[in-house]
């Protein structure tokens, strides 16, 4: 907690409680952890230091900071915007991303508002890191994809996988879309991925544990049928 020396607690207006991080609101989900989570406010106050000294204090106007309880991390409001950390609209990664393609859909939040194009970019190697997590070289993502369509990729996969690719490609080549002036078709990229993530790495694993908690004289009863057990 800060020391209260340094700061004073908000008074005004009772406070509300929102999702999105919203200024004086009591809980959102914090910019830090993620986490829908409690948030305490203060105002700024700047010191006179001589020799070492406070010889005084003034409110910063327009200038708060809030506490989150749940990760002790601080965010800086100013004219009543979220100064930092900065907050992306994009949507946060699937939760069985693996962490190097989440570490650049990361990175491609945190530029997205700024720079759509770039976050593309990042969101095309994403998905290049992606490849061998789905059993693929990851050395040319066309190649991948046509290695995944010849074992059975559902089209709606193919299609998912491609357009992140071609778009992707896009951002850092000259072509036919201009991702600064479209920045919807940049912000579908991220659900994209995470669709590609669900599809091919999240449904697979659900369905795995549903199919092991069956009774094992089932299972092997199935093996039995499409001949993959002892007869």
């Amino acid at each position: 907690m800060p020391p209260p020396s340094l700061r004073r607690q908000l008074n005004g207006a009772p406070l509300v409680s929102t999702k999105e991080p919203t200024y004086r609101s009591t809980a959102f989900i914090c910019p830090h952890c993620q986490a829908y989570a409690h948030q305490k406010w203060w105002d700024l106050q700047a010191w006179n230091m001589t020799n070492g000294q406070r010889t005084g204090g003034i409110d910063v106007n327009d200038a708060s900071v809030c506490y989150c309880e749940r990760c002790n991390a601080y965010s800086l409001w100013v004219e009543k915007k979220l100064i930092y950390p900065p907050n992306s609209t994009a949507t946060n990664p699937a939760s069985d991303m693996p962490d190097d393609v989440a570490a650049d859909f990361q990175e491609a939040r945190s530029v997205f508002d700024r720079s759509p194009r770039s976050a593309a970019a990042l969101l095309r190697l994403g998905l290049q890191k992606l490849m061998p997590h789905l059993g693929e070289k990851g050395k040319n993502i066309d190649d991948d994809i046509k290695s995944l369509v010849q074992k059975g990729l559902p089209i709606e996969v193919q299609r998912a996988l491609d357009t992140v690719r071609v778009i992707g490609n896009n951002a850092v080549h000259p072509g036919q879309i201009d991702l600064d002036d479209n920045k919807e078709m940049a912000a579908s990229l991220f659900g994209l991925l995470n669709f590609i993530v669900e599809r091919m790495i999240t449904q697979p694993k659900q369905l795995g544990l549903l199919y092991q908690a069956l009774p094992q004289s089932s299972r092997e009863a199935i093996d039995r049928r499409d001949g993959r057990g002892q007869p």
